[in-house]
């Protein structure tokens, strides 16, 4: 469950208009550090969520921002990405207007496997 914000930080959240989405990214997006520099991306760009390797060699995640941050982020995703990345689509899903932002900051996260071990 994601941690509620201050009342404060919460007000303010829904006066920017906070957008949420989930998203995949297709192509040749792995091994070429995607996940790196959309963390990067996401830093610079102001918004908060987090990246993950999938096992049918895509990259896919959760973000939110204002709804600027949030274009600008969809953009990159769909038509940038890593330098060595191909990226033939993006799909996003799940889009909403947020009065909270559910992240604290944007993450890289690793797949844990049913053994226990992490799968990049």
């Amino acid at each position: 469950r994601a941690p509620k914000l201050p009342a404060a930080m919460a007000q303010q959240a829904e006066a920017k208009g906070l957008k949420y989405f989930k998203y995949e990214v297709f192509g040749k997006v792995q091994r070429v550090f995607m996940r790196k520099c959309t963390k990067e991306a996401a830093d610079k760009l102001g918004v908060t969520g987090w990246v993950m390797n999938t096992e049918n060699k895509t990259v896919k995640g959760e973000a939110c921002g204002t709804e600027e941050e949030v274009e600008s982020f969809r953009k990159w995703l769909e038509t940038e990405g890593a330098p060595k990345a191909k990226i033939d689509k993006a799909i996003f899903s799940d889009e909403k207007c947020v009065q909270s932002n559910p992240f604290k900051k944007f993450e890289i996260r690793k797949v844990k496997l049913p053994n226990g071990s992490y799968w990049a």
